[in-house]
């Protein structure tokens, strides 16, 4: 098998991790919200929660694909100015999120606590 096919394959399956993340992710957390719920002790804070954790995971996954189809199956200017459009996005998305997880910039994570 060729590299450029193996390049290829990787980053579909990648794609379809990343995806899979993210779907068991949520399945996950509305089954652990369901169970809180049922014990009165449901929040919707911590569903909102788990749900981002599972995106978050999901997204990185999504990254690593497509920089690996990006610089391993098609190298060209235009897919590589795509790649960091796509990057770019993902990166706002994930810092985004982790804000409304933790109330805290990413770099700050670590203030505040000790």
């Amino acid at each position: 098998m060729p590299y450029r096919e193996v390049a290829e394959t990787v980053g579909i399956l990648g794609d379809l991790i990343g995806v899979a993340i993210i779907v068991v992710g949520i399945v996950v957390a509305m089954t652990r919200a369901a169970v809180r719920l049922y014990r009165r002790a449901g929040s919707y804070r911590l569903l909102r929660q788990d749900i981002g954790r599972a995106i978050l995971l999901g997204l990185e996954v999504l990254v690593a694909a497509d920089i690996i189809r990006t610089i391993a199956v098609d190298p060209t200017i235009e897919s590589v100015l795509l790649l960091a459009a796509i990057v770019l996005v993902r990166t706002f998305l994930s810092v985004a999120l982790e804000v409304e997880l933790t109330g805290r910039w990413p770099w700050r994570r670590w203030e505040g606590t000790g």
